[in-house]
C-alpha cells in the first residue's frame, strides 16, 4: 500500500450517514430484541437499560476489573477511546465494542445461570430451521448430475449470496442472470486457480444459519474432490454482532445438514468424517473478535494464512477488516489494500456498507447513476475479488 493514499477512517459521527444509523438507531433496536427474546432477570433488564442509555447519550466505559479478556481490549486500543463519545470514534471499534458489552449485560461471560447463553440464538435458529433451508437444501440434489467445476461455481455463489442460495443452487438461465447482474466484480476464475493444488484453504466465516451452510457445502465439495487436502473454518470465540457464527453454531449447521436427507446429508457426513480425521478444523482464535483490521493480526494468525493455499474472507464485516474500514476511492485497487494480507486471499462479500475497492471506473459510474449510493448498503450487489 506504499503508492496507495490513506483514506478517512470511518466514523459514527455524521447524522443520516450509514454508520451513524447503526449507532443511533440499529443498537438500541437490537437491545430491545435481546430484551424480548429471554426471560432475563432484574440484574440482566438493569445492565441493558445502562448500556441503552450509554451508548445513545454516554461515553466509552471500561470494562469491569476482573473481565476476563481485559488485557486483550487494553491492547486494542480501550484506553485511548475511553471517555470518547460512541459516535467520534472509528466505527468499526464502536461497533464491535458494543456487542462486548451487550454480552457482559446479559452475563454472558458468568459466573451465574446465563453464562455461555448465547443472546442471539433465537435469531440464528429460526433462520436455520426456516421452510427455506429445506428448499435450499433440497435444490442439492439437482447439482449432482452436474461436472464438478459448474457445481463447485454453483456452490460459491451460495456462498456468496448467503441465504439468497437458491440463485447459486439452481442454475436456471434466469437465476444464473440475476446473479452475474448483482456482481461488481468477479475474479472467481483466478480463486479457483489458487485451489488447483491441494493445499490448505481457510475460510474466516461470517455469519450463523443459512448463510454458514452454504460455505461447509464448498468446504465439503473440495475436500470430496481432493481440491483441498484440509480445511481450517476461523468462527467467533463468542457471540457477536448478532448473527456471526461460533463453534456452536457450526455444529448446529452441521446437525442440520445430516439430518436433511438427499446429497445435503451426504455433505453433512463428509464434513462430520473430516472433522473426525483432522481434514476440517475450526479455529475460535481471539482476534477473531477484535475491532481492528486484519492489517494488526497477530503472529499466530499471520504465519497460519501465509502457508495456507488460499484464504477466503466471507462477508461485509471480514471485508472491512481486510481492506480496512476506510471511505476509499472505489476505484483503489484490491490488490493494494490487501498488499499487508500475509497469502493468497479472496474476498465473497455481499455489499453492506460504505467500503468498497477494486471496481472499474465504468462499474462504479453505472451503479452511481442508477441508484445514487445506495448500491453500498444495501445488500443487492456482491463481489468475488482475489489477490495471489
Amino acid at each position: 500500500m506504499a503508492d496507495t493514499p490513506p483514506a478517512p477512517v470511518i466514523l459514527g459521527d455524521e447524522p443520516g450517514s450509514f454508520p451513524h444509523g447503526v449507532l443511533a438507531e440499529r443498537h438500541p433496536a437490537i437491545i430491545r430484541q435481546v430484551r424480548e427474546a429471554f426471560p432475563y432477570g432484574p440484574e440482566q433488564h438493569r445492565a441493558l437499560d445502562a448500556l441503552l442509555d450509554s451508548c445513545t447519550k454516554g461515553v466509552i466505559e471500561p470494562l469491569p476489573a476482573d473481565a476476563h479478556d481485559g488485557a486483550h481490549w487494553t491492547r486494542w486500543g480501550l484506553p485511548e477511546y475511553t471517555g470518547r463519545s460512541w459516535f467520534d470514534i472509528p466505527w468499526l471499534w464502536s461497533e464491535s465494542y458494543f456487542y462486548r458489552r451487550l454480552l457482559d449485560a446479559v452475563g454472558y461471560f458468568g459466573p451465574g445461570p446465563w453464562q455461555g447463553i448465547d443472546p442471539f440464538r433465537p435469531f440464528k435458529q429460526a433462520e436455520l430451521d426456516a421452510p427455506e433451508t429445506d428448499e435450499e437444501l433440497a435444490a442439492l440434489d439437482d447439482l449432482a448430475d452436474l461436472p464438478a467445476d459448474e457445481q463447485l461455481q454453483a456452490l460459491l455463489l451460495g456462498s456468496l449470496w448467503g441465504n439468497r442460495a437458491d440463485l447459486g443452487f439452481r442454475l436456471s438461465a434466469q437465476q444464473e442472470a440475476s446473479a452475474a447482474r448483482g456482481l461488481v466484480a468477479d475474479d472467481s476464475e483466478a480463486l479457483w486457480a489458487r485451489l488447483t493444488d491441494p493445499g490448505t484453504l481457510c475460510v474466516i466465516a461470517d455469519n450463523a444459519g443459512r448463510e454458514l451452510v452454504p460455505d461447509l457445502l464448498l468446504v465439503a465439495r473440495l475436500l470430496e474432490l481432493g481440491r483441498v487436502e484440509r480445511a481450517v473454518l476461523h468462527v467467533k470465540p463468542y457471540p457477536y454482532y448478532v448473527s456471526d457464527a461460533t463453534t456452536a453454531d457450526v455444529v448446529d449447521a452441521l446437525r442440520r445438514l445430516t439430518g436433511a436427507g438427499g446429497r445435503a446429508a451426504a455433505y453433512g457426513r463428509t464434513l462430520w468424517s473430516a472433522m473426525a480425521d483432522g481434514r476440517l478444523t475450526v479455529r475460535a482464535h481471539p482476534f477473531a473478535a477484535a475491532p481492528l483490521p486484519f492489517a494488526e493480526l497477530p503472529a499466530d494468525l499471520r504465519e497460519e494464512f501465509a502457508a495456507a493455499a488460499l484464504t477466503i474472507v466471507k462477508g461485509d464485516l471480514n471485508y472491512r477488516r481486510l481492506v480496512g474500514d476506510r471511505l476509499w476511492p472505489p476505484t483503489t485497487p484490491f490488490a493494494d489494500v490487501t498488499a499487508s494480507f500475509p497469502g493468497p486471499v479472496a474476498a465473497l462479500r455481499t455489499l453492506k456498507s460504505d467500503v468498497i475497492t477494486g471496481l472499474d471506473a465504468g462499474t462504479e459510474a453505472a451503479l452511481v447513476a442508477a441508484e445514487g449510493q445506495r448500491w453500498r448498503t444495501g445488500g443487492t450487489h456482491a463481489l468475488i475479488q482475489a489477490r495471489g
